[in-house]
């Protein structure tokens, strides 16, 4: 699998952030034996995780079985919401757990007492209305209080919860109920994003009626806007926690029983139902959190994800509060009502720690430096990453300019299937390199393969497989288990197939390139997209930047360039010639695109990642046909088809 990617010289950087007692290695000289030991007795390094937690009763066995077919503690019993809500009351239940915010300038605050008493009588509503322990209740709300209250309220009772993006159309809604077949959907009456007001339990009713398993619907009030309420099915929150006064206790569950399902955003076929286990989810997102952010009780910390994507269980619903954190939930865009809003939060709250993607730090790039002039952030010591690689540019535009250079930026590697971000520095102990997604985290064995799956030197690209079982992996397809099967472990059996192209370097950090099918196949030499696009993000002006593959009767492929800017006043400059001379420049002439774009903004998922499937669609066909209810910026697909029109750019 030959590829044009090289890593130059790529810069070791020191942290400056000081790792606490918490973390098991303090200096980066103790990794690779540590790392090492860990992935020799898999079982042992994860029993030692999982001991740092309260179990109803231990396990006999600490792994069973391999990839696919594995169990982590067998027999163990557990409780996922006594472990990030109760623990941390018991010992201070005025603690802050949630510091809800929203775009409208509204807060409401929980602490962890707070948090306790919604959930267990949430819990207590649900089991009278007959859910039990694996049964699914469904949860289609955005970041609000109550959507951590209702997802533990289902760990409570050991009930699954199928947790939705609020940002999906009624048939995407559909097809993840009606698979599921729930009985209890959990909903909000309306959510506000970017000023516009979403009617979430509208979006509901349109699809009730061909979902008759649902048989009671729980409202919560965000907007007050006089949704239609059909008795006896419907119900408010409050209304409910009005009567509903006894705390439902805990139901401890077997340890590798379902937790939750959460489908991949798949638009093109057939969205996947991923199944966690509930344990197995708790141990990982516990040990991820800990490692990547070293989150301690004294932080106050911030996941600016959607409640929708797997990022936001992981790193703050789970992940953040089995730490006993403060943690900031947000409900809208973060650049509304102006961009210094994002600042001020972080400011006013004295946030210590976030957790975001790539392309909010590019916006923050984009913003310009008068905003951090403004806001210096003495509070702020570290970011984690996911979702895409971060180029090396905005790195280091981010650590010079936020937090007074003080900031410590770890970009981190995960799925929906992996249920963590298992590639990523260790908080305080890593070194830094901008573009790397980081080492493997301990307990995590991987390798670079190639097509024959023979393991691959460093700095050679090739499949990157995972070869050992570890808690978070997702265990099986909702209702489709052979496809589980098929997809992941059929082209390198007994291994988790990624389906992303990746490169380890010499120091054992991870180079994600792209999906295997964001390759471009020009004149038979095959060119990373993401490598493009960090050539081209290295040119002053530029904010974002896509490369898409496009079909070509003599070369195959050919690469086509899509671009933001930094200032309006920059379009007046001749973007086609400084891309393909860079691109020419940093990987060679058979990268130069044949065509440019520059575009007002581009098409996101509220995730951040951009779709780069619709600048594909509107190039070959001129349209979208696809599903865009989803997205960030719905909107601006018409302005993008306006702007392809007329043609690339030229001087």
């Amino acid at each position: 699998m030959a590829s044009s990617f090289t890593l130059g010289d790529v810069p070791r950087i020191s942290p400056a952030y000081t790792p606490s007692s918490r973390l098991p290695i303090s200096s980066e000289n103790d990794y690779p034996a540590f790392y090492q030991e860990s992935i020799a007795d898999i079982g042992k390094y994860w029993a030692d995780v999982a001991g740092e937690l309260e179990w109803n009763a231990p396990w006999t066995t600490t792994l069973t079985g391999d990839l696919p077919r594995f169990q982590f503690f067998k027999d163990g019993r557990i409780n996922v919401s006594v472990n990030c809500i109760d623990r941390h009351a018991r010992r201070n239940p005025h603690r802050r757990a949630l510091i809800w915010i929203s775009e409208t300038g509204e807060e409401r605050i929980w602490t962890y007492e707070e948090l306790l008493d919604q959930t267990a009588r949430m819990a207590s509503f649900l089991h009278q209305q007959g859910v039990q322990a694996g049964d699914v209740v469904g949860i289609f709300l955005p970041n609000l209080l109550e959507t951590f209250a209702a997802v533990h309220a289902c760990y409570r009772l050991g009930a699954i919860y199928n947790i939705i993006f609020s940002g999906f159309s009624p048939e995407a809604l559909y097809d993840r109920l009606v698979n599921t077949r729930p009985s209890v959907v959990i909903t909000a009456d309306a959510t506000y994003r970017r000023g516009r007001l979403i009617p979430l339990k509208q979006t509901l009713d349109q699809v009730l009626d061909r979902v008759p398993s649902v048989k009671h619907v729980v409202v919560v009030r965000r907007a007050n806007n006089g949704v239609q309420m059909k008795a006896p099915r419907d119900r408010f929150w409050d209304e409910i926690l009005m009567d509903v006064k006894t705390r439902r206790d805990p139901v401890y569950m077997e340890a590798n029983e379902p937790g939750f399902i959460i489908y991949t955003s798949g638009t093109t076929s057939k969205p996947k139902g991923l199944v966690h286990s509930a344990a197995g989810f708790l141990v990982g997102a516990y040990h991820n959190v800990k490692m990547s952010l070293d989150l301690g009780e004294g932080d106050v910390y911030w996941c600016t994800a959607d409640t929708g994507w797997l990022t936001f269980p992981i790193f703050e619903i789970v992940g953040a509060l089995a730490h006993g954190v403060s943690a900031i939930v947000y409900e809208g865009a973060m650049d509304h009502p102006t961009p210094a809003h994002f600042y001020e939060i972080l400011t006013q709250h004295h946030v210590t720690k976030i957790f975001t993607a790539p392309t909010w730090l590019r916006m923050l790039a984009r913003f310009g430096e008068s905003l951090t002039r403004d806001y210096p952030l003495p509070d702020l010591k570290l970011i984690g990453l996911v979702g895409e690689p971060l180029d090396a540019s905005t790195w280091y535009w981010i650590r010079e300019h936020i937090g007074s250079g003080q900031v410590d930026i770890n970009n981190t590697y995960g799925q929906t299937e992996t249920g963590s971000a298992w590639a990523s520095g260790i908080a305080g102990v890593s070194a830094m390199k901008p573009g790397s997604c980081g080492p493997a985290l301990p307990g995590h064995a991987y390798q670079v393969v190639d097509d024959k799956g023979r393991a691959l030197e460093a700095n050679i690209p090739g499949t990157l497989v995972i070869t050992k079982p570890f808690p978070t992996l997702a265990r099986t397809i909702w209702n489709d288990p052979e496809r589980y099967d098929s997809q992941y472990f059929t082209q390198f059996p007994g291994q988790y197939n990624t389906f992303d192209t990746a490169l380890h370097d010499l120091d054992g950090h991870i180079w994600v390139l792209g999906r295997i099918d964001d390759v471009i196949n020009v004149s038979a030499h095959r060119l990373s997209t993401m490598e493009m696009e960090s050539a081209i993000l290295e040119l002053p002006g530029v904010a974002e930047a896509a490369v898409i593959g496009f079909d070509d009767n003599i070369k195959g492929q050919v690469p086509i360039v899509f671009v933001t800017l930094r200032e309006e006043s920059l379009k007046q400059e001749d973007w086609t010639q400084k891309i393909q001379e860079q691109l020419s420049r940093q990987i060679g002439t058979i990268a130069r695109p044949s065509q440019v774009y520059v575009v007002d903004a581009m098409p996101k998922t509220r995730s951040g990642k951009i779709v780069r499937r619709l600048l594909k669609e509107i190039v070959k066909t001129g349209t979208v046909q696809g599903d865009i209810t989803g997205m960030e910026n719905p909107e601006i697909v018409d302005t993008l088809v306006d702007q392809l029109k007329s043609g690339p750019s030229k001087k």
